[in-house]
């Protein structure tokens, strides 16, 4: 498929999935539950730190944490005591446990008393051409405070190779500007042209049948990868073919 039969194809794609309806069986559902900037943010970040296996079961339990939460995210970490961490006892989702949870609970309440929130942790940190040093960045003030070792595995790393899957992700719910209503575009100061696609095992399998990807891997250097031939495509707005890729490999099995 020629360069620009390719690009039709998957801008084809991405009309037929970025739409509303998308939204139903998705973890992005999980925020668009509320209107509240913050409650978006924190419940946006927390599902989407657990969002891999079954999109059933992530949905399960995201909405599990929501009511735990008491539908109150951002209150839930502004009041993140001793009390409130306790509700957390006994939440699961694959090896991300309430050991896990509670950490995050609590960084997160360190980033919102004195870092002024998540926005404006990754504005203060990205570069003109990418978010990976914000990523990076991110990574280091997340786990600044005492924190469980295990719990490292659950925020990817670029530094470490990692491709950021689930940080990625998240960046472009805040970031993008969706007309079509799935993405937020909730953040002003980060540029959708830079943000990097949040690969995985479908998007990175589609890449790859359709030449848009070589690395076996699916770690950072891949998303430089790919990231360079997807803003070939759309430069403005790059990412916007995470759901061409993702809607091949889940709903057409491509």
């Amino acid at each position: 498929m020629s360069p620009d039969n390719l690009k039709s194809f998957l801008d084809q794609k991405v009309i037929q999935y970025n739409n509303p309806s998308f939204i139903e069986s998705d973890p992005i559902s999980i925020p668009h539950q509320f209107s509240q900037k913050e409650d978006i943010e924190i419940s946006a970040f927390l599902v989407a730190s657990f969002a891999w296996g079954k999109r059933s079961t992530i949905l399960k339990s995201g909405n599990k944490l929501i009511n735990i939460m008491g539908s109150s995210p951002y209150d839930f970490i502004m009041s993140a005591n001793e009390k409130y961490i306790d509700k957390l006892d006994g939440f699961v989702h694959r090896t991300f446990n309430s050991t896990d949870l509670k950490y995050f609970i609590t960084a997160l309440n360190n980033i919102y008393r004195n870092y002024g929130g998540l926005e404006n942790v990754f504005t203060k940190s990205h570069d003109k051409n990418s978010m990976i040093p914000a990523i990076i960045e991110f990574n280091q003030l997340f786990f600044s405070i005492p924190h469980p070792q295990r719990t490292k595995k659950h925020i990817g790393n670029p530094s470490k190779g990692s491709a950021a899957k689930k940080i990625n992700m998240f960046l472009r719910w805040m970031v993008r500007k969706d007309r079509k209503g799935v993405d937020f575009g909730l953040w002003n100061n980060i540029s959708p042209a830079i943000l990097s696609i949040p690969l995985d095992i479908h998007s990175g399998n589609v890449s790859r049948k359709l030449g848009l990807l070589t690395r076996k891997q699916n770690n950072i250097k891949a998303v430089i990868e790919l990231d360079k031939k997807l803003r070939s495509f759309d430069p403005l707005d790059p990412v916007k073919y995470d759901f061409a890729l993702f809607g091949l490999g889940v709903f057409e099995n491509f």
